[in-house]
């Protein structure tokens, strides 16, 4: 992505190296081992997350000094959630509304959030409850070595899929998909928080049809990073990485070719109401 001269958001609460407790053993590649360790005892991801969550942050408190690297991707976090901004106030004057934009909560190790505390092993996340989307910078480093799947946009996209949930949120959709789930047995639970995941998806890529159109930012190669973290965070390919097999039961997030499928219909017609992924059949999604 070319970024050169683009503006900071200023919606940036900055809590690294505040004397935050850090998780013994933890750093964000954790996320995968964690989530390893779940599929491996008949458990899903969104179960690790949840739990990552709620629990808290044991360990001991240290002083940290981010890294030139780490200064890097907080400028590149301020500029793609300013573009967020650009995108979004936009898209919502359309519809006649306005946007307000969420903040974005950098930390280290963990944070405490408005759905609890939380350890950089849950990785980003967004709550509804204070409207935050919360990053471990960290992350970034670990998407290439635990993942496979590493570049710009494909950083990008992680953040516009949280911020994804934030117009859920403001939309209402979050919301009442979160009611629904209070009420559902745990298999359609799970299939309610793979909806809400594609729709966080095809928003992510409908940010990134826009912010190209306005841009003109995106560069060879850009479209198909994100396209492949798409397909290596799919909880088919998660769950035969850790196992061998899939139990689409469990499945919370979607397939490979589900979160591909959306994110790349997002990023062809950048259309807003084009994204319902609760009309349709779960099979047909």
């Amino acid at each position: 992505m070319n970024l050169n001269g683009r503006r900071q958001s200023t919606n940036v609460d900055d809590r690294r190296g505040k004397g935050g407790k850090i998780a013994i053993g933890g750093g964000i590649g954790a996320v995968i081992i964690a989530a390893v360790m779940a599929l491996l005892n008949g458990g899903n991801v969104g179960d690790v997350a949840q739990q990552v969550i709620s629990t808290a942050t044991s360990g001991q408190t240290e002083s940290y000094t981010p890294s030139a690297q780490e200064e890097e991707f907080a400028v590149f976090a301020k500029q793609i959630l300013a573009s967020t901004e650009d995108v979004w106030t936009a898209e919502f004057k359309k519809m006649g509304r306005t946007y307000k934009a969420p903040t974005m909560v950098l930390f280290h190790g963990s944070v405490q959030s408005g759905c609890g505390n939380a350890t950089s092993a849950v990785g980003p996340f967004y709550c509804s409850a204070d409207e935050c989307l919360y990053l471990d910078l960290d992350f970034f480093n670990e998407m290439p070595k635990s993942l496979g799947a590493g570049g710009d946009f494909a950083y990008a996209y992680v953040i516009a899929h949280e911020v994804g949930h934030h117009v859920e949120h403001l939309l209402g959709v979050l919301d009442e998909a979160h009611a629904q789930m209070a009420k559902q047995n745990e298999t359609n639970r799970n299939k309610t928080s793979v909806r809400i995941e594609l729709l966080a998806d095809y928003y992510a890529g409908v940010w990134g049809y826009h912010e190209n159109q306005m841009f003109g930012s995106l560069e060879e190669g850009d479209l198909q990073e994100a396209i492949d973290a798409a397909q290596k965070i799919g909880d088919d390919y998660l769950q035969k990485r850790a196992r061998g097999q899939v139990y689409p039961e469990s499945f919370t997030h979607g397939t490979s070719a589900q979160r591909m499928r959306w994110l790349k219909k997002g990023l062809q017609t950048g259309d807003l109401r084009g994204g319902d992924t609760f009309s349709p059949r779960y099979e047909s999604l």
